[in-house]
């Protein structure tokens, strides 16, 4: 039986219009493939499929407007398309007759070389107006690539991201055959790829499928390592006057009519705001001239989340405007969304500053990547009791490490201790947020 299948949250935006429609009547999906794409004056995403299933009527074509709730397209359950794109981490028997030549990732300070051409073009290569989602083609600029030079793989020769990240990786050997030693690295930019190998020679293997969050989020990561330059500064604060407070609005918080938590996380929020306020640098981003940083008034606070999918950092919004218990409510608010799976895109959008916290599992201190554009993240650990000499004696204390990662083209390292060292201020007297 065919269902209806829905626009689904989209965040703030409504009457966004349909710039490509991927399937037709009849064909085959799997879940998560996309349906069509939309593009709003802010962000340009992906419908994707609910389940795996054949499309049966179209009730949209581009150029519609559609906002949250808006019927697409009618799916029938069932089997799912026969193949699907390969993953990002996928080994790729290399396609017959000549192949790209190996291009290499962005390096710091160097601008990435477009691909070279090559002589005899794949019959699924694009042309040049190359069938490509808005998402692809701003990605391919953003890393300089030809679109033209890539060959498809989507439905009616739309070229992927997993067709314009293989293309990056090079041509790969097959398991059964030792890997080609590495071409030589192009001067002054090239990273030679890691040589393919046959696990399973040396025991039992298994492979799983990166999970979809994994897949988008990976690209992202590698690009901000290589383009910023990092360097990760610690230092520890004393929070145990803190924690005690905290405990004392956790306990009554439990005891509302609509019960919540308060964490440490609302108290890090606060105590971010404050030294990013003292140290407007560490709330800007880099011009894309890279002649000047454009420094934001507004506080918007990313929090990574740990999903069962993967990791994803919906935006606190203006956070200089929120007192604990309302940081607190909104975090609640936040996980559930998070873990279910229902964070829109606007929900993800116009961060200024993130924090990462393993403080639930533990360690000792850790390198958190830059959230590019962003210039600088906090990284936090569980806190632990140790032995603090007071001037007379060792005294137990509750310290918490702190690792803030910075852009080093923005921040220096004397700034950078400055502002962790104003950061553990505020969070060793609770009164001092109020500030």
């Amino acid at each position: 039986m065919a269902t209806e299948v829905l626009v689904p949250d989209i965040g703030d935006f409504s009457d966004v219009p349909i710039i490509e429609v991927h399937v037709a009547p009849g064909d085959k999906v799997n879940a998560e493939d996309p349906l069509l794409t939309l593009e709003s004056d802010k962000a340009t995403l992906d419908v994707p499929a609910p389940s795996a299933g054949t499309v049966g009527e179209v009730l949209v074509k581009v150029g519609d407007q559609v906002s949250e709730g808006t019927p697409i397209l009618k799916l029938t359950s069932g089997d799912g398309a026969s193949t699907t794109p390969p993953s990002l981490v996928e080994q790729q028997e290399p396609a017959p007759g000549p192949a790209p030549a190996k291009a290499v990732s962005e390096a710091v300070g160097a601008p990435l070389a477009a691909p070279p051409a090559v002589a005899a073009p794949d019959d699924n290569r694009a042309p040049a107006g190359a069938h490509a989602g808005p998402s692809v083609r701003r990605m391919a600029r953003e890393l300089g690539i030809d679109l033209s030079q890539i060959s498809a793989s989507g439905a009616k020769g739309r070229i992927t991201k997993d067709d314009l990240l293989g293309f990056l990786k090079g041509p790969q050997t097959g398991s059964g055959q030792a890997a080609a030693p590495a071409a030589a690295a192009p001067q002054g930019s090239g990273i030679p790829e890691i040589p393919a190998q046959d696990f399973s020679k040396f025991g039992a293997v298994q492979k799983q499928d990166l999970p979809r969050i994994k897949k988008m989020s990976g690209p992202f990561l590698h690009r901000s390592w290589l383009n910023v330059p990092h360097v990760t500064h610690n230092d520890d604060a004393d929070i145990t006057e803190l924690d005690a407070y905290r405990k004392q609005l956790d306990t009554a918080a439990k005891g509302e009519k609509n019960p919540y938590r308060v964490t440490l996380l609302a108290f890090l929020v606060k105590a971010v705001v404050g030294a990013l306020k003292k140290h407007p640098e560490f709330n800007s981003s880099l011009s894309p001239e890279k002649d000047a940083i454009i420094v934001k008034e507004y506080y918007n606070i990313g929090i990574a989340v740990d999903t069962p999918g993967g990791l994803v950092v919906p935006v606190v919004k203006d956070a200089d405007r929120k007192g604990i218990v309302d940081l607190s409510r909104e975090f609640m608010e936040i996980s559930a969304k998070a873990r279910d799976g229902k964070l829109g895109p606007n929900d993800m959008q116009g961060g200024t500053f993130t924090i990462s916290s393993l403080g639930g599992i533990g360690g000792t201190s850790f390198t958190p990547i830059v959230n590019a554009p962003e210039v600088a993240i906090l990284g936090v650990v569980r806190s632990a009791m140790k032995p603090v000499w007071n001037g007379s004696e060792f005294v137990p204390r509750l310290i918490l490490p702190l690792s803030v990662s910075y852009d080093h083209r923005v921040i220096d390292g004397a700034l950078a201790a400055r502002f962790t060292r104003h950061l553990c201020y505020l969070l060793e007297d609770d009164r001092r947020l109020l500030l």
